[in-house]
């Protein structure tokens, strides 16, 4: 489904962006898998280097809310493969403060991750994207940015905001042929909640009409269509990937 695609991927040395990396190379694109630090990029491209020999795959760690480092490494994508045609904008981190306790310096890091570096990789992509004529843009959000959660408030805030940029970019950039979309996971069998015990899993899947929380793959399945030339005519959507689960 996406055969001949280049697709960066921000966050993408584990849990759901692990697993958007994983789909995209099964369906054919080339992937560029950016981390947060050097170790974790060069152990999730040993373990996907291992699985895919013989597929283009590289990676980087670059800061994302660094507007000159991120214009830099695409130029550089560009410059190799000729194109940039797919942004998955999944970096992001969350926290369990009290608004008692919530520090501000803490706050604003998790604003910088999970939204202004969204603004600037979305930024810098769609200037290349409308040279070459079109592209597609997909955000992380978040089941907590429609619902909320009872602490944490910066992540629920900025996975809101995500919404907002994505409805905002896909009718701004629509006349450039670049489609802006998100996805909202539910509950999703990342490394932290496979380690929550028993007695808080329970409840929660108690939550979900489908009867069971996410896996990684069933997100990045989402990814793979809305990335797909099959969604070609989809822009400015959120689309839950939750079981229809009520937070």
């Amino acid at each position: 489904m996406l055969e001949n695609k280049v697709a960066i991927i921000t966050g993408a040395t584990r849990g759901i962006g692990y697993a958007i990396a994983e789909q995209y190379i099964e369906n054919k694109a080339t992937v560029i898998v950016l981390g947060s630090r050097e170790e974790t990029v060069s152990k999730a491209l040993t373990s996907l280097r291992e699985k895919y020999p013989n597929h283009a795959i590289e990676g980087y760690y670059p800061a994302l809310d660094n507007e000159e480092e991120i214009e830099n490494l695409f130029h550089t994508v560009k410059e190799k493969y000729g194109h940039i045609d797919i942004l998955v904008n999944n970096a992001g981190v969350s926290a369990r403060d009290k608004i008692y306790d919530y520090q501000v310096a803490d706050f604003e890091k998790t604003v910088d991750i999970n939204l202004t570096s969204v603004f600037v990789c979305s930024k810098v992509a769609a200037k290349y994207m409308k040279e070459q004529g079109g592209g597609v843009i997909l955000n992380t959000s978040s089941m907590v940015s429609i619902y909320g959660q009872p602490s944490g408030v910066a992540y629920p805030a900025t996975k809101y905001a995500v919404n907002g940029l994505t409805k905002s970019l896909a009718r701004e950039l629509g006349k450039d042929n670049i489609r802006v979309n998100a996805i909202a996971p539910g509950i999703t069998k990342t490394d932290m909640v496979a380690n929550l015990p028993k007695e808080m899993i329970e409840p929660l899947i108690r939550t979900i009409p489908l009867g069971r929380i996410g896996e990684p793959e069933d997100v990045a399945n989402a990814f793979v269509f809305l990335g797909s030339d099959m969604a070609s005519y989809i822009t400015g959507v959120v689309l839950s990937v939750d079981g229809a689960a009520m937070n």
